[in-house]
């Protein structure tokens, strides 16, 4: 009987990544899920479950054009993260709640190199001081999709697609998914180009719809 496959040809081999061998918990453990998590961000910036079931959303100021605040469902707080644009490789800082103190900095993001054509990412939980980053955002074969992955490894934590769609590991926090998904989608002003660069990449992501109206 045919098979289609010539005898001696090789199979192409699939590629698999580790599964993540212990829970990744860096917003909070009621994060995390046995399953894989799939959720979607539209244009208003609301992330929602495969059921359409609304689980995150994100808001700015308008004073503060420089600054994301993650929700929950019921309109909390968990992380704001503000753009640090004075600085060389465009850095990001993530803190607890609406606080600003060095003590509630649950991460940091940067840029990788000062001048790169594909994005890439170091992230750096709060308490590592070192050169070593803790998380890694790297590009896909396409500016709409990239992977996150744990550390310089290979260990997929999650992948965006189309930069829209969330595909999340199980055990790993899929509110720290999402937050460093919020990097990601205002990447394009981690060079430091100011208020302009702000404004057209909140019109290209709806995200002007939670301006002035943020708690």
């Amino acid at each position: 009987m045919a098979t289609g496959q010539a005898p001696g040809n090789p199979i192409p081999a699939m590629r698999t990544y580790p599964p993540v061998e212990h829970p990744v918990v860096v917003i909070g453990p009621q994060y995390l899920a046995q399953y894989p998590v799939d959720l979607g961000v539209n244009s208003d910036f609301k992330v929602s479950d495969i059921n359409g079931t609304l689980i995150f959303q994100v808001k700015s100021k308008l004073l503060s054009l420089r600054r994301r605040f993650l929700k929950d469902a019921a309109g909390n707080t968990l992380v704001n993260l503000r753009h640090k644009i004075r600085t060389m490789h465009g850095k990001w800082e993530a803190f607890r709640g609406e606080s600003e103190e060095q003590s509630d900095l649950i991460f940091t993001a940067k840029k990788s190199k000062m001048f790169q054509f594909k994005t890439e990412l170091d992230v750096f939980l709060g308490n590592n001081k070192g050169e070593v980053p803790d998380f890694k955002v790297k590009e896909g074969n396409s500016e709409s999709s990239c992977s996150i992955l744990l550390g310089d490894s290979n260990t997929m934590l999650a992948q965006v697609h189309g930069r829209h769609t969330l595909a999340i590991m199980p055990n790993v926090d899929y509110a720290f998914i999402v937050a460093l998904v919020v990097v990601i989608l205002n990447g394009d002003n981690a060079d430091g180009h100011g208020d302009a660069a702000t404004t057209s990449l909140n019109v290209l992501n709806g995200v002007v719809e939670g301006l002035g109206s943020a708690a």
